[in-house]
């Protein structure tokens, strides 16, 4: 599949902003299973320096340093990008999640996986999370059996509603109020599968939507979503499930990039002097080309 993406991040401030600096995740990464065909990011007004670069993780980040005066900050990344993620392994030919289990203790084929198996500043461990995502793996349970189990008890479980979370909700919460968005879902997974030895990590990107019938597409209706990645093993590697939907990721998403958690994959993040209180807006527009 491919994909045109267009996101934009808006700050308005009540005062103006003497000077900014911002660190930005927004162009997506090159994958094997994703082209970047091009990708452009846009701020207004224009950065005085910008440094390009990729960081720990290898996505692509820019860092942008304003030095005008300006009351109102737009980011926009424009994209082309063609997708197409390969097919999940039989579940049943996955290894059991106890083999999984021992990357935290490194070894050929697992040092890529060991740094995702322990608590990060926005994913702690929880027993209560732990305790319920532990329900869909019982002793020598095929990892890929137990995962999809899980999506489909936390799509069950679980309602979709805005405005009941922030991202820095803590899982327990999410888990007693059984509500949240997608990224309070991803949290919750990571951390119910790292207390398992499980590794896993947080992916960002974009989803492909579609209007309700009968009803127009509406410009700038799409968002950012959030999704899991887990480590099957040496031999099967990396999986992308997405909790919110029940799925395993195929051709509908669009990668950015992963980290351990949100923290680490924030879109727009900086330190300004001036501006005083300010609002935030983001426009998002996936389209099929």
């Amino acid at each position: 599949m491919r994909y045109r993406v267009e996101h934009t991040t808006t700050f308005t401030y009540a005062k103006p902003v003497e000077l900014a600096s911002h660190m930005v995740h927004l162009l997506p990464r090159e994958l094997p299973h994703q082209q970047v065909i091009e990708s452009e990011l846009i701020a207004d007004p224009a950065a005085g320096r910008r440094t390009d670069a990729t960081d720990h993780f290898g996505n692509r980040v820019s860092w942008l340093f304003l030095d005008v005066a300006h009351p109102r900050f737009d980011v926009t990344l424009r994209a082309e990008i063609e997708v197409q993620f390969p097919p999940a392994p039989d579940p049943d030919d996955t290894l059991p999640w106890e083999a999984i289990a021992t990357a935290r203790d490194g070894g050929p084929g697992q040092w890529q996986a060991a740094e995702f198996v322990f608590q990060s500043p926005m994913v702690a461990a929880d027993p209560e999370v732990a305790a319920y995502v532990a329900q869909s793996f019982p002793t020598g349970r095929k990892i890929l059996v137990g995962i999809i189990d899980l999506l489909a008890r936390i799509r069950c479980d679980f309602r979709f509603q805005s405005g009941v979370t922030t991202i820095a909700t803590p899982v327990g919460k999410v888990l007693a109020q059984k509500a949240g968005v997608c990224q309070d879902f991803s949290h919750l997974m990571i951390s119910g599968l790292r207390s398992l030895g499980i590794p896993a990590r947080y992916v960002s990107g974009y989803i492909r939507t579609r209007p309700p019938p009968g009803q127009i597409r509406r410009r700038g209706a799409d968002q950012s979503h959030a999704w899991v990645g887990v480590w099957l093993g040496p031999e099967d590697g990396w999986v992308d499930v997405d909790p919110t939907n029940n799925i395993v990721v195929r051709d509908e998403h669009v990668v950015l990039g992963w980290g351990r958690d949100y923290g680490d994959l924030s879109p727009v993040r900086g330190v300004i002097l001036g501006g005083g209180k300010h609002t935030l807006a983001v426009s998002v527009d996936l389209l099929e080309v």
